[in-house]
């Protein structure tokens, strides 16, 4: 009995271990797909499960410059974004349904500030800090690709 109560609280030991490091590590295999804005093509990966966009880009210590993360809501509704355990500096477009951005907010590393949509929102595109502005896209730009309604 002894040595089944052992295995059983390493098992759950080793469980907790793997939920926590789920949690708290970089996503890998996300799906990705190609959106653009204008002539830029961005390589997105799409965080659409509760715990993808928990985990966001959590951990990441570098992103490539034309990779970013589409984040992708069941409904639109007012969207809220903090940068717990976040170590790029990074700008969240917030993204209407037909692909439109709503506002961009430029986000600071490892802080809880909140930064969040002026409209309801169904999407959520992050990219590095300053991607946007370099190329002249603001509020008002349209995005194509496969989720935006055209």
């Amino acid at each position: 009995m002894k040595s089944l109560l052992t295995a059983l609280f390493i098992g759950s030991l080793a469980t907790f271990a793997l939920c926590a490091s789920a949690q708290e590590g970089p996503q890998l295999n996300l799906q990705r797909i190609k959106i653009s804005a204008g002539m830029h093509q961005i390589d997105t990966q799409l965080a659409m499960t509760p715990i993808e966009r928990q985990i966001g880009l959590m951990n990441r210590p570098a992103m490539p410059t034309h990779e970013g993360m589409l984040f992708v809501f069941d409904e639109p509704t007012r969207q809220c974004f903090w940068m717990k355990n976040t170590l790029l500096p990074l700008t969240a477009a917030f993204v209407a349904d037909d692909g439109t951005i709503v506002n961009l907010e430029d986000m600071k590393p490892q802080t809880l500030d909140a930064h969040c949509s002026t409209k309801a929102v169904r999407y959520v595109l992050e990219m590095n800090q300053g991607w946007f502005a370099k190329r002249g896209i603001k509020a008002g730009t349209k995005l194509s690709g496969t989720p935006f309604k055209q």
